[in-house]
C-alpha cells in the first residue's frame, strides 16, 4: 500500500475505531514466509484502536506432525471423526502454533494472551457414527474475551474447545472464529488463508450480497476449492447472523489484510449484509424491466430516456430492489473519479410498492456505495422530486459549478433545466448510515 493512500485509509478509521475484528488464519498461514508482515499489519490495526481476537487453524500442523511420526490421523479439520491419536497431534499442533503467536505478537509490541473463552460440547454421534473427541462449539465466554480486549491485549484462541469437566475437544476453528464474531457482534471476520478468493470465469470475485454468495455457492460449488468451501459457508452464516462483512484474502501476499480493509477494491472476496437485501447489483437478465419500469416516468418527463443498449453499457452503475425475485425498483450511481464526484441516477420505484420507504433505502444504499468508495460528494439532479430528495435525504441546492466537465455537458444538452442537488459525504454523521465499507 502507498503512502499516497493514507488519506483514504484515514477515511475507514473513524467507523472502525474500537469496532471488534476477529480474524481467522489458517495453520499453513503462520508458517508462511509473509507471516512477520501479517503481525505488522495487525500492528497497524491495533494503533488504530481497532480491536482485534485471532484465531487459528492447525490442520496443516496435524498433517505434518502426521507424516513424521508415521501415525494415521482420522481428519485435520475438527469437521469429522477425532480419535485419541488425532487428538494428541492436535494438541502438540496447537500448543506449538499458540506459542508461536505470542512470540510474534511479543516481538511486535503488542499485548497477547492465550484464552480457552470456547466451552465445547461433544459433536456426538451422527448417522450412528460417534465422533469421538470433535467438538462443537456450546458457548463463548463473552465476559472474558471483553475483558482483555479492554485491556487493550489481543486474545489468541486455538482450534480447542473445554467442556466443564476439563475435557478437551477439537473443534474446527473456522466454526469458532464464526461464533466469536456473532457472540461479541464483530464489524468483521477475516479468514486468511492460502487462496486468493472466490473464482468464477477466471476472476476473483471481489464482493458479493449474503443472497448472492448464498447463489454462487449453489451454482459454483464444483469449482470452488476445498479448503474455500468452509470459508464461504460460514461467512455467509456470519452474514446471516449480524456480522456485517466477511472477508476471505490471501495471507501470503504482502500487505493483503490492510490492502482489503483500507482499499476500495481490496484483494479478496468480501461477503456483506446489510438492513437492504433486498438490493443488488443489477444483471443483464434485469435491463428489460429497468427499461420498461422507467417508461411511464420518462413520458411524465420525470426522468431521462435511457435506451436498452445505454443500460447495458453502464450495468454495472445499475441496482435493483427485489421483491419475490421480480424487480420493482432501481437506482444507478455514475462515478466521476477525478472530481471525487458520484451521481445517484434513474432513481425509480414500481407505483405499486410506492410509499413503503423503498425509494430512501435505494438512495441510502448508493450513498453508503459512494462513501464506501471514497467520493466526497453525492449529485442528483431532478425536475420534479427535488423537495423529496432535500426533505428525505439531506440534499441541498447546488449549482451548475458542482457538476463535473462532462456531466455539465449532458446538462446542457438535455435542455431540461433540472433541479442541481448536492450531499457532502465528508460531513454526514457516519454513526446515521448503515456502512457499506470494506
Amino acid at each position: 500500500m502507498k503512502v499516497t493512500d493514507l488519506r483514504g485509509i484515514l477515511t475507514y478509521v473513524p467507523n472502525f475505531r474500537e469496532k471488534v475484528f476477529v480474524i481467522a488464519l489458517d495453520g499453513e498461514i503462520i508458517e508462511s514466509e509473509n507471516f512477520a508482515n501479517l503481525l505488522l499489519d495487525l500492528a497497524v490495526l491495533r494503533s488504530l484502536n481497532i480491536r482485534i481476537i485471532l484465531v487459528h487453524g492447525a490442520g496443516y500442523q496435524i498433517r505434518k506432525l502426521a507424516a513424521q511420526t508415521s501415525e494415521k490421523i482420522s481428519n485435520d479439520d475438527g469437521t469429522g471423526i477425532t480419535d485419541e491419536t488425532t487428538l494428541k497431534l492436535a494438541l502438540l499442533a496447537a500448543n506449538r502454533l499458540t506459542h508461536e503467536m505470542m512470540e510474534g505478537l511479543t516481538n511486535s509490541d503488542l499485548r497477547a494472551s492465550y484464552i480457552n473463552a470456547v466451552i465445547a460440547s461433544p459433536y456426538g454421534i451422527i448417522g450412528g457414527v460417534d465422533h469421538l473427541f470433535t467438538g462443537k462449539v456450546e458457548r463463548i465466554d463473552v465476559e472474558f474475551l471483553n475483558a482483555l480486549l479492554e485491556k487493550g491485549a489481543v486474545p489468541v484462541v486455538p482450534p480447542l474447545g473445554f467442556d466443564g469437566e476439563g475435557h478437551t475437544f477439537r473443534v474446527n476453528s473456522d466454526a469458532i472464529a464464526l461464533s466469536i464474531a456473532i457472540s461479541l457482534k464483530a464489524a468483521k471476520l477475516i479468514f486468511i488463508t492460502t487462496s486468493e478468493g472466490l473464482p468464477k470465469n477466471g476472476d476473483i470475485v471481489r464482493q458479493l450480497g449474503v443472497l448472492e454468495a448464498e447463489e454462487y455457492l449453489k451454482k459454483n460449488k464444483s469449482d470452488v476449492p476445498r479448503e474455500l468451501i468452509s470459508k464461504l459457508v460460514h461467512s455467509i452464516k456470519a452474514c446471516h447472523e449480524g456480522v456485517p462483512r466477511a472477508h476471505i484474502i490471501n495471507g501470503r501476499l504482502d500487505e493483503a489484510l490492510l490492502t482489503e480493509i483500507f482499499s476500495h477494491e481490496g484483494v479478496g472476496t468480501m461477503i456483506y449484509a446489510n438492513e437492504y437485501q433486498a438490493i443488488r447489483r443489477a444483471l443483464k437478465k434485469d435491463v428489460t424491466a429497468i427499461v420498461g419500469g422507467i417508461q411511464k416516468s420518462v413520458q411524465n418527463d420525470e426522468l431521462v430516456k435511457r435506451s436498452r443498449q445505454s443500460v447495458i453499457s453502464q450495468l454495472q452503475d445499475y441496482f435493483v430492489f427485489e421483491v419475490d425475485k421480480s424487480v420493482v425498483g432501481c437506482v444507478a450511481l455514475h462515478q466521476y473519479p477525478a472530481q471525487s464526484t458520484a451521481e445517484l441516477a434513474c432513481l425509480y420505484v414500481s407505483p405499486s410498492f410506492e410509499n413503503r420507504g423503498i425509494g430512501r433505502k435505494l438512495i441510502t444504499y448508493v450513498e453508503n456505495l459512494a462513501r464506501e468508495r471514497g467520493f466526497r460528494r453525492l449529485i442528483a439532479l431532478s425536475s420534479q422530486a427535488f423537495t423529496y430528495f432535500q426533505r428525505k435525504a439531506g440534499f441541498n441546492h447546488g449549482s451548475i459549478d458542482d457538476l463535473p466537465p462532462e456531466r455539465r455537458v449532458k446538462h446542457d444538452q438535455s435542455r431540461r433545466n433540472s433541479i442541481i442537488l448536492i450531499k457532502d459525504l465528508e460531513q454526514t454523521d457516519p454513526q446515521k448510515v448503515t456502512s457499506l465499507s470494506s
